[in-house]
């Protein structure tokens, strides 16, 4: 996903610079070590639910406030580095993009993302 162009094309949408006071952005990235306990990840394995994200993207985007929610996830192997999950989210004020864009992530990270760590010791799920 190129995060310029979809705001680009968030800001040509119909009532948006009516509506829209505000753009948040998450670009999440994998990191080279677990959370957990820093050990090395050599790579990375998401698989991402399109379904769960989907609904939970149109919840968060039927909020007071809220213009637009877009959600975008790579799937498949990935190495440190590569851009693992977009999201953006547009609307009225700061109090009401904060804190959906803080949902979305955490939602969409607890509920329709599974990862499985690659470290350079061996495999673990995360």
């Amino acid at each position: 996903m190129d995060i310029s162009k979809a705001i680009a094309e968030l800001k040509r949408e119909p009532g948006f610079a009516d509506n829209v006071g505000m753009i948040l952005v998450h670009n999440g990235v994998v990191r080279s070590w677990s959370r957990e306990d820093h050990s090395e990840v050599v790579a990375i394995e998401i698989t991402p639910d399109f379904e769960k994200m989907e609904q939970i993207r149109r919840e968060i985007e039927a909020r007071e406030g809220i213009f637009r929610a877009v959600a975008h996830a790579n799937g498949g192997m990935m190495q440190p580095g590569d851009d693992v999950l977009f999201l953006i989210v547009a609307g009225d004020i700061r109090e009401n993009v904060k804190a959906a864009l803080a949902d979305l992530l955490d939602r969409v990270k607890a509920e329709a993302v599974t990862k499985r760590e690659i470290f350079a010791s061996g495999n673990r799920n995360a």
